[in-house]
């Protein structure tokens, strides 16, 4: 269980009497997860979920937070941080930073269809129009400067054509990051992780409704084709091979352009930006794989998932945008 600093019920309603949430009514440890402690926490006003931050500080949080409030304000659906009676949204519980979320319907998919695309797709583009005034910036912390960074250290561990491949992609993007048509694409707050996993929804799997998009602890600042590129190369694959799913990725590209048309510039990009996405996941589960950190406690991911996504990419191209 994912639950690394236990919360008792004591501890609970300790913490909600910095709050407007009413009284305790049930707390239950949350297994999934892998780096924070979260809890169920049920109160007489609504349903709610206790996060204890075990490697984000005080000082790192407050972009990921506000970003979810500003998004709820909006209308996105996303878990919406509780304010706090002095007007705070971050609170301290056994000395590390914590957060009392809304409680999101749902579940994600793990073999999403046509109409969760269309879902995830539309979503995305209203979150990425309800970023455009969001005052606060953070770049995207695992974007070329951390790929340029890390991927020295993975090197040894590679074999000769996988050295080859991420070091030409490398410098592939390294050149396009630099281009004038990089930047002119257009750019804000960004998920950057939007993978199925961080996606509920509730009702049939064939009339599925938005549940809402989780986990923003990777968002930060950067192009919005990025945060598309991202999730199309999760949603709309055959797993096998990182092929695409025609139905599912026209679906998910048209959802997205009905709510925000994609700029010229965007279409011209788009086959560089979807093997950006791919080497930035197989760089850092490259990295996790070889040189994991000492507390890590789960199996990282397969990287050979996303070295076939981005040689698929490189020698498919991709389709173009609506």
């Amino acid at each position: 269980m994912a639950v690394f600093t236990p919360v008792s019920e004591k501890d609970a309603q300790a913490l909600l009497t910095q709050y407007k949430l009413g009284s305790l009514v049930n707390l239950q440890g949350i297994s999934a997860g892998i780096e924070n402690t979260n809890y169920f926490l049920d109160t007489t006003t609504g349903r709610y979920v206790l996060t204890v931050f075990e490697v984000l500080t005080h000082e790192q949080l407050p972009f990921y937070i506000e970003l979810m409030h500003h998004l709820a304000q909006h209308g996105v659906p996303v878990p919406e941080p509780q304010t706090r009676r002095d007007g705070d949204r971050l609170s301290t519980l056994h000395g590390k930073p914590c957060a009392i979320v809304s409680r999101l319907r749902g579940r994600h998919e793990p073999d999403p269809v046509v109409p969760h695309c269309r879902l995830a797709g539309a979503t995305l583009a209203q979150a990425h129009l309800a970023a455009r005034d969001f005052p606060m910036h953070q770049p995207n912390l695992r974007s070329l400067p951390w790929w340029r960074q890390v991927i020295p250290q993975i090197l040894p561990h590679l074999s000769a054509r996988q050295a080859s491949l991420i070091q030409d992609e490398l410098a592939a993007q390294t050149a396009f990051f630099g281009s004038e048509l990089f930047r002119a694409l257009p750019s804000g707050a960004a998920h950057c992780d939007l993978f199925r996993d961080n996606v509920l929804f509730d009702g049939d799997h064939d009339a599925p409704t938005m549940g809402g998009f989780i986990d923003f602890y990777f968002a930060g600042c950067d192009t919005w084709l990025f945060d598309v590129a991202v999730a199309v190369n999760d949603w709309c694959i055959h797993r096998a091979d990182g092929a695409w799913q025609d139905s599912l990725l026209q679906a998910w590209l048209q959802a997205y352009a009905s709510v925000r048309a994609f700029t010229p510039e965007e279409k011209q990009a788009w086959p560089m930006m979807l093997r950006a996405a791919a080497l930035r996941f197989w760089t850092s589960r490259l990295y996790d794989f070889h040189l994991p950190r000492a507390a890590q406690t789960l199996q990282p991911h397969d990287p050979t998932h996303f070295e076939r996504v981005l040689r698929t990419r490189i020698q498919s191209g991709a389709p173009e945008l609506p």
